[in-house]
């Protein structure tokens, strides 16, 4: 079985883009790869977060992770910190990087353009430990977004460096990009995936938000003047982003969404999107709440940390030896 691995930032709480994003896929790809999920803890530093925010974000995300249907007895899920040969291979993978390639990166490149201050040399050196985070596990296929695709040539990079100069070690992974779903635009400002940290509460769904007020975020999500019903994202992209919500939740094909809704209006749209967003949530947020009660997380993350370090600890004992660390 072909091995996928994905990790995600705590900086924030998890919102509907992310559940359709990633979420609603790896419960997919559970069943078919041997997956390898972890919570990217050592990642969430790179700007400044309040300690009691990143745990309760951490404890959240799990619970969430698991809330949403993914099977611990299927995905080994972790925290990034708890297994320390990440750290170590981000050295590693550090002196392995170019400057011209991090100065490249998408996140410090619109950072350092946009004047800003404060930005830290982990914001800039995070992508190596990246790239560690990956070829620590032989992952074959990692799940990203198109903006995130960038992370992964570098990994490749890194480990074809890596390979060429101490011999094989590391196996080459690909990126796998999902057709539907994959980015979830802002309610308001459809041109903007949606985001934690966007200025707009309006324009995003916490998946921890009150069932009623999503529901009425999606009521008022700004749409068009056509007044047509068709999946058109180019010239109706919130309609398009609220027909897209609408099929991955439900499971029903955007085509026959439209096809129900030939010649009726915006409004019966949001009705039946806005109450299938609200059981949605009312059902997640329940399961949510028994698994955090019932201490499941933290068993949960035991076992993920000793599996994966069984794992990483023997790939970063071979890294040592090639480069000489090992006497």
């Amino acid at each position: 079985m072909k091995r996928m691995l994905s990790g995600i930032k705590p900086t924030g709480r998890l919102h509907l883009g992310n559940y359709i994003g990633a979420i609603s896929q790896f419960k997919k790809y559970q069943e078919e790869y041997e997956m390898f999920i972890f919570i990217a803890n050592e990642h969430a530093i790179t700007v400044p977060i309040e300690a009691k925010d990143l745990r309760k974000n951490t404890k959240d995300l799990i619970a969430l992770y698991l809330a949403s249907g993914l099977d611990p007895e299927k995905v080994t899920i972790f925290l990034q910190s708890d297994v320390p040969a990440h750290a170590q291979l981000g050295w590693v993978m550090t002196c392995m990087a170019y400057m011209g390639e991090l100065q490249r990166m998408t996140q410090y490149k619109d950072k350092t353009a946009k004047g800003e201050s404060g930005v830290t040399a982990g914001l800039f050196t995070y992508p190596p430990l990246m790239a560690a985070d990956i070829l620590l596990y032989d992952a074959d296929f990692v799940p990203v977004g198109v903006d995130q695709k960038q992370h992964v040539e570098l990994t490749r990079n890194l480990a074809e460096r890596f390979n060429h100069r101490y011999s094989d070690t590391f196996t080459i992974p690909q990126p796998l990009t999902s057709t539907v779903g994959q980015k979830i635009y802002s309610l308001q400002d459809p041109e903007k995936k949606m985001s934690k940290s966007a200025t707009d509460p309006k324009g995003t769904i916490d998946l921890l938000d009150d069932p009623a007020a999503a529901r009425k975020k999606i009521m008022s999500a700004k749409t068009d003047s056509l007044g047509v019903i068709r999946f058109d994202p180019e010239n109706q992209p919130g309609l398009a982003n609220l027909l897209t919500i609408q099929s991955v939740l439900s499971g029903e094909p955007v085509e026959s969404i439209v096809q129900r809704y030939e010649g009726k209006g915006y409004g019966d749209l949001k009705k039946e999107i806005g109450q299938t967003v609200f059981d949605f949530l009312t059902d997640l947020q329940a399961r949510y709440r028994d698994i955090l009660d019932s201490g499941k997380a933290d068993e949960v993350l035991k076992a993920g940390a000793q599996k994966a370090a069984a794992i990483a600890n023997k790939k970063i004992r071979k890294v040592y030896k090639k480069i000489g660390f090992t006497v």
